[in-house]
């Protein structure tokens, strides 16, 4: 089996999709075999147009879309909500066996979460499931995506802080929409020392991949 890891963010629309789709392609470019795979997206009509179909086509793994995703939704609303709203709800032995089917295939899998770590995934009288439960059925570690900007040291913290006492490992943090200057300089100095975890990446819109060292972001897959 492959080794995965988690990507979280601090928001919605932070930028979380574009920064998996360049973490794998930057591994395929130098040489591993990276994979991608998600367990419910909401928002979106056909899996070419979700968040998943842009990963395949960015990165370009090339996989069919049955092996990338396992629950889609029309509804751009939490995947709890979009569930009862569309009538099918999130089952743990579906994500199971999609995670094992695409970490049969891939020796690197990135696992894309749905919102923020607090997202909830399943909210019924039969189940309740929230995104740090799927990272815990699969014993991965996580990076946090952030945007760079102004609001972004309070976001991380609060976000590495629930994390760690809910006891899911995070590798480091990624930075999104990197522009540069004494502020988001600042940021970063200022999330290393209150959360204690590394920046591992400064991202600027339009990177065709992540700054970093192939073999060092490699190494983070567990």
């Amino acid at each position: 089996m492959g080794k995965g890891i988690f990507i979280t963010g601090t928001d919605t629309d932070i930028g979380k999709t574009y920064v998996t789709a360049l973490l794998v392609k930057t591994l395929r470019e130098a040489g591993y075999d990276a994979g991608y795979y998600k367990a419910a997206i909401s928002g979106a009509d056909s899996v070419a147009e979700s968040d998943a179909g842009f990963v395949n086509r960015f990165a370009g793994i090339g996989e069919s879309e049955d092996m990338l995703l396992s629950y889609l939704y029309k509804h751009a609303v939490s995947p709890h909500l979009a569930a009862r709203m569309e009538g099918h709800p999130v089952e743990k032995e579906v994500i199971l066996a999609g995670w094992a089917r695409a970490a049969a295939r891939y020796p690197y899998v990135t696992m894309e979460g749905s919102g923020g770590i607090c997202c909830p995934i399943r909210h019924d009288e039969k189940a309740v499931y929230y995104l740090e439960d799927i990272v815990h059925w699969l014993h991965l570690p996580s990076l946090i995506v952030a945007d760079a900007g102004l609001g972004t040291i309070n976001h991380v913290v609060l976000t590495a802080f629930y994390m760690k006492a809910r006891e899911l490992p995070v590798k480091g943090v990624l930075l999104n929409n990197w522009k540069g200057g004494v502020m988001e300089e600042d940021n970063v100095k200022m999330i290393e020392e209150m959360t204690g975890l590394p920046v591992l990446a400064k991202i600027r819109r339009g990177d065709a991949v992540i700054d970093a060292d192939p073999a060092l972001l490699a190494s983070l897959y567990e």
